[in-house]
């Protein structure tokens, strides 16, 4: 009679380790993969550079940016938006006018379609700028519309920032997303308001 030859079992022990290291392996790899396509496609972070943005905005801030909300809808007024600028950085800016709008500068006030917009986001920096310097804060810039497809952006610091006035109106395809968590410095986490 022949006698049958039996492995040696493993320790349970052993097997335990082994099938949790590579429960860990699976859940360290899915992790990866969902924040691979969470950063490239649904959000991104951002780091304010320069002052155009002042005083709502300040260099060194950091911001995440929702990329995935302009393939819903599009841009609306107020709305604080990043875009592959011309220059090839990305610059920050507010959304003053749409498609279709006509938007000129004067008197210190900007208008669409003939109307003044309120800007109250803006109105501390207008009245700090025009005690220091007795000077408008919108310097006057001529009528144009703005094409279809395309919005009209301005820093909130029009004094010192590099937009629509100079680089022409942005595409929607340009905008990278609307800015939507600060996020640093800790004193001012939450949400941006639009």
């Amino acid at each position: 009679m022949e006698q049958e030859q039996q492995l040696p079992e493993q320790p349970a022990q052993a097997v335990s380790m082994k099938s949790e290291a590579w429960e860990w392996t699976k859940a360290l790899f899915i992790a990866a993969v969902l924040v691979i396509i969470i950063r490239w496609f649904i959000f991104a972070p951002f780091i304010v550079d320069g002052p155009s943005m002042e005083p709502n905005f300040h260099t060194r801030e950091r911001l995440i940016v929702n990329k995935i909300i302009y393939n819903i809808r599009t841009p609306e007024r107020g709305e604080v938006v990043v875009f592959h600028a011309p220059t090839g950085v990305d610059y920050i800016k507010r959304v003053v006018a749409l498609p279709g709008e006509k938007i000129k500068i004067q008197n210190n006030k900007v208008f669409i379609n003939g109307e003044e917009l309120k800007e109250p986001y803006l109105q501390e920096a207008v009245d700090d700028y025009k005690a220091r310097t007795n000077s408008n804060y919108n310097v006057d810039f001529s009528e144009i519309t703005v094409e279809e497809g395309k919005v009209f952006v301005m820093g909130d610091n029009r004094v010192n920032s590099q937009d629509s006035r100079a680089i022409g109106t942005v595409a929607f395809d340009k905008i990278v997303g609307r800015a939507d968590v600060r996020f640093w410095p800790l004193a001012k986490l939450g949400f941006i308001k639009h």
